[in-house]
């Protein structure tokens, strides 16, 4: 059984800093690497990817809002994800979920098999 363990997170100041780290246990298949990140969610809105890092080459996907303002990436054994989020907005509080894949790093959310239970962020403006 694959699982997702998120900490950090927490309550923020606009401008300031906040972090989040994501580790994935169990049977997850990396035949064809992980993509694993982080996608947030306000109440009435869908759902939207933030940062993703694939773990075979390390590259990175940002959504345009988070762009040059938040950073992913992982551990030497890829199987820890850490957002560091910087600048932070009012927009940026949400429930953030980490979520995982096996193979590369799809736009579809439904594409992503596994999900952490979300931990809540919140800025103070």
């Amino acid at each position: 059984q694959v699982r997702l363990a998120e900490s950090g997170g927490g309550s923020g100041q606009t401008g300031g800093s906040l972090s989040l780290s994501c580790s994935v246990s169990g049977n997850i298949d990396r035949s064809m690497g992980t993509c694993m990140g982080w996608f947030r969610q306000t109440p009435g809105k869908e759902r939207e990817a933030v940062a993703r890092i694939y773990s075979d080459t390390g590259n990175t996907y940002y959504a345009d809002s988070v762009e040059r303002r938040f950073t992913i990436s992982q551990d030497n054994a890829k199987t820890t994800v850490y957002l560091q989020m910087t600048k932070l907005k009012p927009a940026d509080a949400a429930m953030y979920y980490c979520a995982a894949r096996s193979g590369i790093c799809l736009d579809n959310i439904e594409r992503y098999s596994y999900w952490g239970q979300g931990i809540q962020v919140t800025v103070a403006s």
